[in-house]
């Protein structure tokens, strides 16, 4: 609606996948399938402050973005230099099977969490850049990731239809819930906690969003 848009921002030549809004500065920071990710600043007449790309946290300074070549990458956003690049990623010389669909920041701990196609969960330590655990998660790709705001429990969601809360401390899973139905291969697509409430929600490919208490 006309009423309702404020603005749009171009400059990606491809899909735009996710988004991330810092309200430190204001910022916005968007992935595309372009194979960039661009830092903006909306209200400003070119709203583009920076692009980054696969060659150049918990820290409002950082972002935190993963790449289908299977890297990780910190970067500082003041001098948009990458700041630290994880441990690879590959095993056993195989990439086909360790392409990334979710990465998400601990809130208060140095630790980069990654959602692969493989059916893993890895933890990553942002000062070293080293793994700190991988674990089998999921019977099929996990697809998504949410970390409560305490940093106490994750939660991830699978194409094997299900929803998974751990504890972050033990990486143990503690519930387990079946949420959607298979569409084309696919199921859930995103999962999220609510910011203050205990409330968790997801999204599905059976076209659903749900919220449960």
């Amino acid at each position: 609606e006309p009423n309702v848009l404020a603005g749009t921002l171009i400059a990606h030549t491809d899909a735009v996948w996710s988004l991330a809004y810092s309200g430190v500065k204001n910022h916005l920071l968007s992935c595309s399938a372009d194979g960039t990710i661009r830092l903006w600043n909306p209200p400003e007449k070119i709203p583009c402050i920076c692009t980054y790309n696969g060659e150049k946290g918990c820290d409002p300074a950082h972002m935190v973005a993963s790449f289908n070549t299977g890297s990780t990458v910190i970067y500082d956003l003041e001098t948009s230099q990458s700041v630290v690049m994880f441990s690879s990623q590959v095993e056993s010389g195989v990439q086909s099977n360790n392409h990334i669909n979710k990465v998400v920041s601990h809130p208060t701990l140095p630790v980069t969490i990654t959602a692969h196609e493989d059916r893993h969960i890895k933890f990553f330590d942002n000062k070293t850049g080293k793994m700190i655990h991988s674990m089998v998660a999921h019977l099929d790709a996990v697809t998504s990731l949410a970390v409560d705001p305490n940093g106490i429990y994750l939660m991830s969601g699978s194409h094997d239809c299900s929803i998974r809360l751990w504890n972050l401390d033990s990486k143990t899973c503690v519930q387990e819930i079946t949420a959607h139905r298979k569409k084309l291969d696919e199921s859930i697509y995103d999962v999220a906690f609510h910011p203050s409430k205990a409330y968790i929600a997801s999204a599905g490919a059976d076209a659903l969003a749900k919220v449960f208490v």
